[in-house]
Formats: structure tokens, sequence, C-alpha cells
């Protein structure tokens, strides 16, 4: 996505008019309509005023995807009970089949005694939670991963 592209994302998701950010900022509408066009871009100081603004990091401004911002926004909203109502590895598997098949497949009593001693150093080490540890253990696997 392009700055101009982001800029305006950013801008509807605010619910501010191009007349609104021009005014806030001292510009013209016209300036607020090149930068999301990406005609003309703008300055550093410019870019910040539009983050703080919009409400966001200058990384995020740069970036702004709303699809992510949205499906960010939905999940700091949704409670923890709701969260466990979730069959999330259904959920993931329609994404990663894997996820549904590897249960019939694969062996996964071999792993659980080596995994679960990992879980316990890390727990014994650094005095994290059974889910802190388990979550910094997908952490690392997600890490490796990539």
């Amino acid at each position: 996505m392009s700055l101009g592209s982001s800029l305006f994302q950013a801008r509807k998701k605010s619910g501010l008019s191009q007349e609104e950010v021009a005014e806030k900022l001292g510009v013209s509408r016209q300036t607020i309509s090149k930068w999301e066009t990406d005609e003309t871009l703008p300055d550093i100081r410019q870019s910040k005023r539009l983050a703080v603004l919009y409400r966001l990091s200058l990384d995020a401004l740069i970036e702004f995807d709303v699809d992510v911002k949205e499906i960010e926004e939905v999940i700091e909203k949704t409670s923890e009970e709701t969260q466990k109502k979730i069959d999330w590895t259904s959920m993931w598997a329609k994404k990663y089949p894997v996820l549904a098949e590897y249960p019939t497949r694969v062996r996964t009593e071999e792993y659980t005694a080596p995994l679960g001693e990992l879980l316990a150093r890390m727990k014994r080490d650094y005095g994290y939670s059974d889910l802190d540890a388990f979550l910094v253990l997908k952490d690392i696997l997600g890490k490796m991963y990539q």
C-alpha cells in the first residue's frame, strides 16, 4: 500500500474530512489531497503530526492497513470469556488444514514429554506461569519457522 493510501485510510478510519485535517495542520485541503494521491509527500514533521492526529505511531501510519487495524481492535475488545468459547484450532484449520489432519497422523505422545520438560524448565528458570511458558515456547517455534 502506498503512503497516500495509508494516509487516506487512516484519515477515513479517524472519521475526519480533508478539510478538518488541513485545518488542524495549518495546510490547504489540496495539500491533504496531494498527499493522499501520492502527488506529493508530507515532510517528517507533518507526518508526525498526522500520526498523532490519527492516533497511530509514525511506523503504523506509514504501513497503515485498515483490515489489520480492525482485526487488532476486534481481538483487543473480545473478552476472555468469549475467547474461551472459540475453537481456535478449527478456526485456524480453515486456513491451515494440517491443524485438523495431524492428530490422526502424528503420534503426539512422542513429543509431549520433551515439550513438557521444556515448559517445566522455563517455569523453573524464569518463574513463568504455565500459560506464559507455553506462549514463550510458541514464540520460539514461530521464530524458528521464519
